[in-house]
């Protein structure tokens, strides 16, 4: 499944657990609808660096595990991200206009 938007929020990895070794790292993507979802998907163990080159704003595509759990007779359910690309990348560029072509007066 896969899910794309506008990154709203990139959190720090978190080591969760009371052994100390599962890493966890939650990115909060935007959609784009008439009603924009705002959508935490988590990104676990080795994939947490994968989003060390992405940051807030950036239009992405998502693909993710639905993930689901009970705990104490209640069922949860989770998005685990495997994998993320940048969409709509055009380059950015610093070089200034070449306005130093002359300006016709023809219509077309």
């Amino acid at each position: 499944m896969e899910i794309s938007g506008k990154v709203k929020v990139i959190g720090e990895t978190e080591v969760v657990g009371s052994a100390g070794t599962f890493k966890k790292r939650t990115i909060v993507v935007s959609t784009e609808e008439a009603y924009p979802q705002h959508v935490p998907i988590d990104f676990v163990q080795d994939k947490t660096s994968i989003l060390d080159n992405y940051s807030v704003g950036q239009q992405v595509k998502v693909s993710v595990n639905v993930r689901g759990n009970e705990y104490n007779g209640k069922y949860y359910v989770s998005l685990q991200g495997w994998k993320i690309e940048k969409l709509g990348d055009a380059p950015v560029t610093s070089e200034p206009v070449n306005n130093d072509e002359p300006e016709s007066d023809l219509p077309f």
